[in-house]
């Protein structure tokens, strides 16, 4: 029943993709976005529900499906709806934040006291890793902004996404790639505790010039965002997740759809800069991701660790908590030129991550 309903869902998207191809030669940008949007609508759910590699892609085919309806129906999530409790002038932007703590939320919730503890049992490649993240992003986000020549608010952006945390992502794609998944969580853990400290003096430091950085007001802002959801997930998960089992399945489906909602709404709002720049946003994210899996991979093999240990640190480096990024953006108003980067910057990396997890996944180390 479930494969039938896949190969439906496939087939569907299948249909609206070729359709869009010919809509695209000869007929109208609107409905040649919204046929495209209909086809990553109909890969998604295809995916959710069938088997192996393609089910593994689900999260990252989800967060392009965003993309694509963003695009697409941009002119319907820029304000609340007029039947929505007369809120027809109040902007959706004033849910980015609430969405960012429920995602922060079901993080904690997936968290325990050993995740913490665990560095002292594996603390050099703990420290390691957390010292690549926080130096070798950054600064590459920080060259990308420079080298592509980007508008400040935008280029501030591609620094943002530089200077977070690691995400749940991470975690995802350690568990397929077969690597080091406790050591994937620890550093994600200590990643995302120190982000309220580390993000906004890196930010002031690479970014200041393109944008103007209140430290104190941002790091106030990233402990209510970040860190106190967080912590709250966390009590939740010690005092009270042992009487709701079911969450440990739904959680993860509160992240995936947070993150989506997020993903709609920052592409709606910068829609027109998109058009403007997004193939070059693209490339920087690519070159971006990439480049923090390389860097981290090698710089642990020069250091002589093992290869699981480098794959894992590898994956920590490259994917960043994009979610994060853009909900930090919302909450300095700047979600449609400073939250560009990070949501581009998601799927991007999120299909680069598990092209390269499924081949380390078949290629373990000797």
């Amino acid at each position: 029943m479930r494969v039938g309903l896949s190969r439906a869902l496939l087939g569907l998207s299948v249909i609206c993709g070729i359709a869009f191809l010919v809509t695209l030669v000869a007929g109208p940008a609107w409905l040649a976005a919204r046929l495209l949007a209909a086809c990553f609508l109909g890969l998604a759910l295809g995916a959710s529900t069938g088997q192996g590699v393609l089910r593994q892609l689900a999260f990252t085919i989800w967060i392009a499906t965003g993309v694509a309806v963003g695009m697409a129906f941009h002119e319907s999530f820029i304000r609340f709806p007029p039947w929505f409790f007369g809120m027809e002038d109040v902007k959706l932007t004033i849910l980015f934040v609430p969405i960012l703590q429920i995602i922060m939320f079901a993080m904690g919730t997936t968290l325990s006291v050993a995740d913490f503890t665990r560095v002292f049992k594996m603390p050099g490649g703990v420290l390691i890793g957390l010292a690549c993240q926080y130096t070798i992003m950054p600064l590459i986000g920080f060259s990308l902004a420079k080298g592509f020549g980007f508008p400040p608010e935008i280029a501030a952006g591609v620094v943002l996404v530089g200077v977070s945390p690691s995400g749940l992502a991470s975690n995802v794609m350690a568990f397929i790639a077969k690597a080091n998944v406790a050591m994937s969580v620890t550093m994600t853990a200590f990643a995302t505790l120190l982000a309220p400290l580390l993000t906004p003096l890196l930010m002031r430091t690479l970014a200041g010039e393109m944008i103007t950085i209140d430290v104190p007001a941002m790091m106030w802002s990233m402990t209510k965002i970040v860190l106190l959801p967080v912590f709250a997930g966390l009590v939740f998960h010690h005092l009270l997740f042992y009487r709701f089992k079911w969450l440990d399945r739904v959680m993860p489906m509160v992240s995936m759809v947070g993150i989506f909602v997020m993903t709609v709404l920052t592409v709606a709002l910068g829609h027109d800069k998109l058009l403007q720049i997004g193939l070059l946003l693209i490339l920087a994210c690519f070159i971006h991701c990439t480049a923090g899996f390389s860097l981290g991979y090698f710089v642990c093999k020069l250091l002589r660790m093992e290869t699981l240990t480098c794959r894992t640190i590898a994956l920590e480096v490259g994917l960043q908590n994009s979610g994060m990024a853009s909900g930090l953006a919302a909450s300095l108003g700047k979600v449609a030129t400073l939250g560009l980067a990070p949501i581009v910057f998601g799927p991007v990396m999120n299909i680069t991550a598990a092209t390269l997890s499924n081949w380390w996944r078949s290629h373990p180390p000797r």
